[in-house]
């Protein structure tokens, strides 16, 4: 196939995680490496939104240095945006607009980093090209903490916000029993409809330090169930730890903060979760009568670069820097995706998604690997997760404290 000239540009979409900038470095570094076919290398601010409003950086004018601390710097250094393209045959207007800004700065690269929306918008911007009779190379890089793209052996991001769950949780279990006196304490941990950092707890108990309770989105939850689980434990020890997936919801379909009012949704219709552990916490306290604790990770759990899993970081990196190299060589119109052997020590090997494969299909935890009760899960998980934790990222400190990527995002202005 023969070589594809023109410039790249780079855009970070949703969530951020602990590690999607590493992703990040490994695009940035791998696409100013391939001169004589990518020219300029830009990043878009905040996702698809930057491309839209003409908001690019000039990677090529950073520090090499700094593109190195992207690794380990958390959140998404572009900017993020939750934008929801339109169905073409709805509306066309931002698709034309994209091509016109596409054209103007000869893009015939991009890369988008995100999650299950995120493909779906990646995945509908390359069709259109396509359509357009444009070529441009476009390939998705895998990001989300919640583990749930589909196709992909695992996503990046989880691991790390895995590893800070287990640990934190570990550290939460030792604090909740200084004192004699009984104690019940939820923790909420993120996940909409796929449980698997909620999961990730049980590794704090693979070490004997973990909740007794494990609620997942992939179970209907129900209140009595749950008080009738924390009684019995509670009777008997007199201390119980909850984890909870903020997704959980109710045979009819209610997320637990639905029970007591109503949320908001966000650009692409989900719900804005948040408070489950509250909730759980007030209804246990009516109910039990003992002092109980509601923990929100809320943040912590996606930013905690500090407890990022080395896997997860070398993995990222090696995401973004594959989707360049695939683009160069002739490939379009996939998500890069990672798979392992079905048995012996832990590999992982790179595969190739057809974006229209993952675009808004979600990956759940499987059934068998949730106990009977459904409150907890078994030994088939953390023989999946615990190998995807190991390894300490190695961050840079200034001073004491973290040192993280200062990027100039030179503006390019175009004559």
């Amino acid at each position: 196939m023969s070589k594809l000239i023109g410039n790249a540009v780079f855009g970070q979409s949703g969530g951020p995680t602990s590690v999607i900038n590493a992703s990040a470095a490994g695009v940035f570094t791998e696409a100013l490496k391939q001169t004589g076919v990518i020219n300029k290398v830009y990043g878009a601010a905040h996702g698809i939104v930057g491309i839209l409003n003409e908001i690019f950086y000039d990677m090529g004018q950073e520090d090499p240095a700094e593109l190195e601390l992207l690794k380990t710097t958390p959140s998404s250094a572009l900017g993020s945006c939750r934008y929801k393209l339109a169905d073409l045959e709805d509306d066309e207007t931002d698709y034309k607009r994209l091509l016109d800004v596409f054209k103007k700065y000869d893009i015939r690269y991009f890369f988008y980093n995100g999650g299950n929306d995120s493909m779906d918008t990646c995945n509908k911007i390359s069709k259109y090209l396509q359509q357009s009779g444009y070529e441009c190379r476009v390939m998705g890089v895998p990001k989300t903490i919640d583990n749930d793209l589909f196709g992909t052996d695992h996503c990046p991001g989880f691991a790390s916000a895995a590893k800070y769950i287990a640990t934190t949780i570990m550290e939460v279990y030792l604090d909740a029993r200084v004192y004699d006196t009984g104690m019940i304490t939820v923790i909420e941990i993120m996940g909409r409809h796929a449980g698997w950092l909620a999961a990730s707890a049980a590794l704090a108990a693979h070490k004997g330090y973990g909740p007794d309770l494990i609620y997942l989105p992939e179970i209907d939850f129900d209140l009595e169930t749950m008080l009738t689980d924390v009684k019995r434990i509670y009777e008997k020890e007199k201390k119980v730890i909850i984890a909870v997936s903020e997704g959980v919801q109710t045979k009819d379909g209610k997320f637990i903060p639905e029970l007591v009012g109503t949320v908001a949704t966000d650009a692409f219709g989900h719900k804005q979760l948040g408070g489950t552990a509250s909730v759980l916490a007030d209804y246990l306290k009516e109910k039990i009568g003992c002092k109980v604790r509601g923990i929100e990770l809320s943040l912590m759990q996606r930013c905690a670069a500090h407890l990022a899993s080395q896997t997860d970081v070398d993995e990222s990196f090696l995401a973004g820097q594959t989707a360049v190299r695939c683009a160069v060589d002739g490939m379009t119109d996939f998500m890069v995706g990672f798979q392992r052997p079905e048995s012996g020590p832990y590999q992982c090997d790179i595969k190739l998604i057809p974006l229209n494969e993952v675009a808004n299909t979600e990956s759940m935890v499987p059934r068998e690997w949730i106990n009977a009760e459904g409150n907890f899960v078994n030994q088939k998980f953390i023989e999946y997760a615990l190998p995807l934790i190991q390894g300490e990222s190695k961050i840079a400190i200034e001073d004491g404290l973290p040192r993280f990527a200062r990027l100039k995002k030179v503006r390019v202005k175009l004559d």
